[in-house]
């Protein structure tokens, strides 16, 4: 017997990354928000590695910070190791990556939600949303407790129909052991949405107590201070830090697994999904790189006191037996004990083309999508979706206008408009590559980036923003300044030019000009006595990438000239595909399915040719005509 339990403005379905920062992102708007999950005891839950961060991930939790997300100040409070990835490369591919205290990363976040105005939380599962007139009307529970709401956003990770598979055996589990929601996946499918099977593989985790890392090589923390977050200082910074290890696989690792093959559900294809290109199991590594003779290994600590150690790169489904045999071949883990076992889940998850950029829905007005339900991988993917389906079911409740990040912008904007237009058969990882201006979205400044725009949606409290606007003043100062100064090619300056290793001056020549040399860097301008301006090193550290790569930003500023002008093209949401004369066949069947919100965002579509984007361009200017003579 089902029972009215409350009414809210938004549910959150699913207290994930996504579910966080969604719920988070809602009642901060002020919004009356409702988060509900399986577990209370799994909010913001790792139940694979142990971290933040990462090459283009890291971009993602830093675009979440200065948009007044979560994630960047709680990996913050909680990490055991921080470092930067990449520093001997450019500052587009440079990542902060920071190893998780996994216990205190949820307790923490947990605290933060617990704590929230407008935002409650209970523990339940959804079996079924639910619509009135094409809208959503709120949900009901597995015990009858129905709840009302204008806006429901699903963020049930790898729950649907979730499955763990360990060898041959398969059981109808979410991670850790925890309840799959079966019902609530049946019931999406029955709301119009179409369902993929995919799946991922997990690595054992062993006991500490059992390592001789006198055999593998120690992998230290960055020397400094650093952290994800561009607004809350960590204060006081941590005294020391946990390494982790890097070892490898052997020749015999490898004999082990290719005797086990059959053993393996997922290898055999008598269960298969479409699992990750990026981040495959060990026994596909084997199988597709037979040349290799080793692959990286990676144990990674999971807290602060724990023995639990994460076997980075070993991600497997085989058996527990076979996966002792391997990791006994593993220099270092000869004397190991297993505290998991690594396995596989299968779960379901929706094609996001049937969204539009926000994460509502096209046909079923109010319910949004965020996180691996839409395809993606990882807690830095789920939690910018997240955000952007609590921002924009917020602002719809409100009667204000979306909030849609272009793929100039971000790389959330990347993300969302990847899944949205061009949807995915395998799960998605964010990437560098995927990003047509990975200069301008670096992690350093997302602030610069996206701050006014988190201010402007209300999430990006006033102090800040002020602290924002000061930010951004003072690079600006830092920027004239250099610019301002000339250094003479007299005798004494010639000399210190020598010593600093670069080419001598022939004219009067500033400080900006000398930086834009990539032997010198700004401590080096300290030499020529002139009092440079002490600023900390976040300002110094954009002051000398605006300088040093202004000739590429400009050239990628006037690629975003003529990507905007196609953005900037709006695709009324009434427009009649199938009438539009000249489009081919599979431009109609596209178009009319993924109802583009932009010229751009079509011309981006997958089967959709120049030729058809040139019929749209002269229907959109057509019109324009009508409208004008209206």
């Amino acid at each position: 017997m089902n029972y009215l339990a409350g009414e809210y403005d938004v549910i959150v379905v699913g207290a994930g990354h996504a579910g966080c920062e969604a719920a988070l992102a809602s009642a901060r708007l002020g919004c009356k928000t409702m988060m509900i999950t399986i577990s209370l005891e799994h909010i913001a839950l790792m139940p694979c590695n142990p971290a933040i961060g990462g090459p283009a991930k890291s971009n993602l939790v830093r675009e979440i910070d200065a948009l007044g997300g979560e994630m960047a100040k709680n990996i913050d409070r909680s990490f055991i190791q921080i470092k930067m990835l990449n520093t001997k490369k450019g500052p587009a591919v440079r990542a902060l990556r920071a190893q998780a205290d996994k216990t205190s990363y949820h307790l923490k976040m947990k605290r933060v939600i617990e704590n929230t105005e407008n935002l409650d939380v209970r523990q339940g599962i959804v079996e079924e949303v639910l619509k009135k007139e094409g809208k959503v009307r709120g949900v009901i529970t597995d015990t009858g407790a129905k709840y009302f709401a204008q806006a429901v956003v699903i963020t049930s990770g790898t729950y649907l129909r979730s499955k763990v598979l360990i060898g041959l055996n398969s059981v109808s589990s979410g991670p850790q052991g925890q309840m799959p929601a079966n019902k609530l996946s049946e019931n999406i499918e029955e709301l119009g949405f179409k369902i993929f099977r995919f799946e991922t593989t997990t690595p054992p985790r062993i006991s500490k107590k059992y390592v001789d890392f006198n055999k593998m090589k120690i992998q230290p923390e960055s020397k400094g201070k650093m952290q994800f977050s561009f607004f809350d200082r960590i204060d006081p910074y941590p005294e020391k830090q946990i390494p982790c290890w890097l070892t490898h696989t052997t020749e015999k690792t490898h004999d082990v697994i290719k005797k086990n093959l059959e053993k393996s559900l997922l290898i055999s294809e008598e269960i298969k999904g479409a699992g990750p290109r990026y981040c495959p199991s060990i026994e596909d590594k084997v199988i597709r790189f037979p040349e290799k003779k080793k692959h990286q290994i990676f144990l990674e600590p999971e807290g602060w006191d724990a023995q639990e150690m994460y076997v980075q790169g070993l991600y497997t489904s085989m058996p527990e037996d076979v996966q002792w045999a391997m990791l006994k071949t593993i220099p270092g883990l000869e004397n190991l004990k297993i505290i998991r076992p690594g396995y596989a889940i299968q779960y379901d998850c929706i094609d996001a083309t049937q969204l539009n950029l926000t994460m509502e829905a096209r046909h079923l007005e109010g319910i949004y999508f965020a996180g691996q339900v839409n395809g993606s991988s990882g807690y830095e993917e789920a939690a910018a979706q997240g955000i952007v389906a609590g921002i924009n079911a917020a602002l719809k409740i409100k009667g204000k206008e979306s909030f849609i990040l272009k793929r100039s912008d971000a790389y959330i904007g990347v993300l969302i408009d990847d899944l949205v237009t061009k949807g995915t058969r395998e799960p998605y990882r964010m990437l560098t590559s995927r990003s047509e201006y990975r200069l301008l979205l670096r992690q350093d400044n997302a602030d610069l980036r996206l701050t006014e725009k988190g201010y402007q949606a209300g999430l990006v409290q006033e102090d800040n923003y002020k602290k924002f606007a000061q930010k951004k003043e003072e690079i600006e100062n830092g920027k004239k300044f250099l610019g301002s100064i000339t250094v003479n090619p007299n005798k004494e300056n010639l000399e210190k030019l020598e010593e600093l290793g670069t080419a001598p001056v022939k004219s009067p020549t500033t400080l900006a000009q000398l930086l834009k040399r990539p032997e010198i860097n700004h401590e080096d301008l300290k030499v020529f006595n002139y009092e440079i301006i002490n600023y900390d090193r976040e300002i110094i550290e954009q002051v000398q990438i605006q300088i040093k790569y202004e000739g590429y930003i400009n050239k990628q500023l006037e690629q975003i000239e003529k990507f905007n002008k196609m953005e900037n093209r709006k695709m009324p949401a009434n427009i009649n595909y199938l009438e539009i004369k000249g489009l081919s066949s599979e431009a109609r069947e596209k178009l009319t399915n993924i109802k583009p919100h932009s010229l751009g965002q079509a011309s981006r579509i997958s089967g959709i040719s120049p030729a058809d984007i040139s019929v749209l361009m002269i229907y959109l200017e057509q019109l324009r005509r009508k409208e004008k003579m209206k």
